[in-house]
């Protein structure tokens, strides 16, 4: 008997209508592929041990929130129920954008300056911010994704407005240094039992930030894959992708995000261990350069599930 593969999209994070569109993806191809597929549409995660009945590998397509900070993974490793990718703690840590620096810190992997805020801070990190950085500076959600609520700000005036508004909808923001330069990420893929670099990618966009219009409107955003990087550059920057890649003690795929400066220092900005698999996402893209179209690249993620088919 065939496994039913359950599709888990939706969830009630700001990334519900990207993880919609990712599972909605992911659930043609393995109807394409051959596989008994069902999908899981949830609002929030109230919904999911009900929506799970039945399933026997959960093919989590949740952006953001409970889906992917590791409390949907420790909930499926409760149940027995395998799914994709990396663990609860590995999510954890990649969700955590605050955490996730001071490891690739402790690896001696470059990464921006951070500092948290949260609503009991907001004063004093507002003044230590003003004091000590140079604007522009950027702002983000400390567990978030999607480039939601990402904020450049331009002056001392702006900064309480903008990690207000970002309070408002997520319990800590992260101030960091804006980078001058470039734009990459780079796709992390288990072939053949170890973990591969895909080729990079550069993302150049309108306006200051590649924020979550600049990358979902299909149009807005130029995606060069490969990047147009030197060989010796490119395999700098996808060395220091699969170890931050493993540094969180990740499994299976991810998506490692990067600026690289003016002066040639790529800087590691965050570990997304749920990456899109909407048409416009950078996983796919950087699989197709290495010659993996859609529906392979889904059967490979769907095998990172391996206690399924052991």
């Amino acid at each position: 008997m065939r496994h039913v593969i359950g599709v888990v999209a939706g969830g009630d994070s700001p990334e519900r209508n990207v993880s919609l569109l990712s599972g909605k993806g992911v659930f043609a191809a393995l109807q394409r592929l051959g596989h008994r597929a069902q999908m899981v549409k949830i609002d929030t995660l109230d919904d999911l041990v009900a929506g799970l009945g039945g399933i026997d590998v959960a093919f989590n397509c949740l952006h953001g929130g409970a889906g992917e900070d590791g409390t949907v993974q420790l909930l499926l490793d409760v149940m027995g129920i395998p799914t994709i990718g990396s663990g609860p703690l590995a999510c954890a840590r990649a969700m955590d954008k605050a955490k996730a620096k001071a490891i690739f810190r402790s690896k001696d992997l470059p990464t921006p300056a951070g500092a948290t805020v949260t609503a009991n801070t907001l004063e004093t990190k507002v003044r230590e911010a003003a004091d000590t950085l140079s604007f522009p500076i950027i702002l983000k959600p400390q567990n978030g994704g999607s480039t939601i609520a990402v904020h450049r700000v331009e002056s001392e005036s702006a900064l309480r407005p903008a990690l207000t508004t970002i309070l408002d909808d997520f319990d800590a923001a992260l101030i960091e240094p804006f980078i001058a330069g470039r734009e990459l990420t780079v796709g992390i893929l288990r072939i053949e039992g170890e973990g591969v670099a895909l080729p990079v990618i550069e993302i150049r966009f309108p306006g200051q930030t590649f924020d979550y219009e600049a990358k979902y409107t299909d149009g807005s955003a130029e995606f060069l894959a490969p990047a147009p990087l030197s060989l010796e550059v490119a395999a700098t920057i996808q060395d220091l992708a699969l170890r931050a890649h493993q540094a969180l003690d990740c499994f299976g795929f991810s998506r490692v995000d990067f600026r690289l400066s003016d002066d040639g220092v790529p800087y590691i900005l965050e570990v997304n261990t749920l990456p899109g698999m909407t048409p416009l996402s950078d996983l796919p893209r950087a699989a197709a350069v290495m010659g993996i179209e859609y529906d392979p690249l889904v059967e490979i993620m769907l095998s990172t599930s391996h206690r399924a088919f052991a």
